[in-house]
């Protein structure tokens, strides 16, 4: 009962719910998260930090980066819930569509390799 809740508690939040369904796409690095999102790093990674304590985000170092990622315990469950009760729920919604177009944005514009390689290393990068 505590893990539901605490995945309950962690998903409560529309910027939680908005990094899961990137991460679910595709890992990502905080300043692939700023560019889609239009946040500040520290407001990701505050809210990232609640994803990894809840186990429905993790970080893998890539060289001097460190990547977000759905780990493969969580993935199924967010999956289910983002493919059947929260479908239609969060695919109207313009952040939704705004996002999957930032996210393509995102990689054509090479992102993570243009951004992170200019700017000083912060949390998340």
């Amino acid at each position: 009962m505590r893990d539901a809740i605490k995945t309950l508690k962690a998903m409560a939040d529309p910027t939680r719910l908005r990094i899961l369904r990137l991460l679910l796409q595709r890992e990502l690095c905080v300043c692939e998260l700023m560019f889609i999102l239009k946040m500040e790093q520290s407001r990701i990674s505050h809210q990232l930090r609640i994803l990894r304590d809840a186990d429905l985000a993790e970080d893998i170092r890539e060289g001097r980066w460190i990547i977000y990622r759905v780990p493969e315990e969580s993935r199924m469950l967010l999956e289910g819930l983002f493919a059947g009760a929260f479908k239609e729920r969060i695919g109207l919604s313009g952040e939704a569509s705004e996002d999957a177009k930032r996210l393509k944005s995102c990689i054509r514009e090479n992102v993570r390799g243009r951004a992170c390689k200019t700017e000083p290393r912060v949390e998340g990068h």
